[in-house]
C-alpha cells in the first residue's frame, strides 16, 4: 500500500497526559532530598487564580528553580537518577490518553497514514509509556531525546525520524502542544497542529502553528485535508 502522509506526535501533553505522575516522581524527589513537594492543586494555580494553568510548565517551573539552588553536581545527578528510577516504576498510575486520542489512531492506521513519536522524554520512557497505556502498536517508531544527538527544536529530530520511517517530508505534520514541537516543525518546514493547553510557558499566540485544536475529537477533518 501506497503510505499517504506521515504523522509526527509529540508524547507528554500531546498523547498522554502525564503530568499526575511526573508530578508524583517529581514530589517524591523533592521530599527526599528535603525539599519542598508541591500539591496538584498548587501546581494547577501556580500563575495565579482563574488561570488555564498548564501543569507541565509548573511541574518543570518548579523543578528547575530548586535544582537551580543546588550547586553540587553529584547531589543534581542522584536527584535526576532518583527521579528517573522512580518514575519508570510508576509511569502509568494516573497517566492517561488526551481525549480522542485513541480513536484517531485508529483511524489513521485505517487510512494508511504512518504514525511515529517525536518527544524529548527518554527512549526507553517513552516506548514504555507507550506500551503500558496501550497505544504503541500504532507507532512505526520512536524518537526519544537520546535516540539521536540532537532532538526538538532541532529539526533534525524530526527530519530523520521521518527518513527512518521512509516518509515523504513533503507528506508529512507534527502535532505537539509547545514551541520545541512547533520550531522543530517550522524549521522542518511541515505544518504544524497545536494542542492548546499544553505543557509549555508560552500563549497560543506566541506558537508557530497552521492548525489549533483542544483535543482529538474531530482531528480527522483536518488529516484528511492533507491526504
Amino acid at each position: 500500500m501506497t503510505q499517504k502522509l506521515t504523522i509526527l506526535f509529540d508524547l507528554d501533553g500531546t498523547l498522554v497526559d502525564t503530568a499526575p505522575d511526573l508530578m508524583t516522581a517529581h514530589n517524591h524527589v523533592m521530599e527526599k532530598f528535603g525539599y519542598n513537594t508541591k500539591s496538584i492543586d498548587e501546581i494547577r494555580n501556580y500563575l495565579g487564580k482563574g488561570a488555564a494553568v498548564m501543569i507541565g510548565r509548573s511541574l518543570y517551573s518548579e523543578a528547575k528553580k530548586e535544582l537551580s539552588k543546588i550547586t553540587d553536581q553529584k547531589i543534581k545527578d542522584e536527584m535526576v537518577n532518583e527521579f528517573i528510577n522512580f518514575y519508570g516504576k510508576n509511569i502509568v498510575k494516573e497517566s492517561k490518553l488526551i481525549n480522542g486520542v485513541y480513536n484517531f489512531l485508529q483511524w489513521a492506521k485505517k487510512n494508511n497514514i504512518s504514525m511515529g513519536v517525536c518527544t524529548n522524554k527518554q527512549e526507553h520512557l517513552s516506548v514504555d509509556l507507550l506500551k503500558k497505556i496501550k497505544i504503541y502498536d500504532f507507532f512505526e517508531y520512536v524518537a526519544g531525546r537520546n535516540t539521536f544527538e540532537f532532538c526538538k527544536p532541532d529539526p533534525r529530530h524530526l527530519t530523520n525520524t521521518i527518513e527512518i520511517m521512509s516518509g515523504n517530508i513533503n507528506k508529512s505534520l507534527m502535532i505537539g502542544d509547545s514551541e520545541n514541537d512547533a520550531e522543530a516543525a517550522q524549521s522542518a518546514g511541515i505544518p504544524m497542529i497545536l494542542l492548546e493547553g499544553g505543557y509549555t510557558d508560552k500563549k497560543v499566540d506566541q506558537i508557530y502553528h497552521d492548525h489549533l485544536i483542544k483535543d482529538f475529537i474531530g482531528l480527522e477533518k483536518i488529516i484528511s485535508s492533507y491526504l
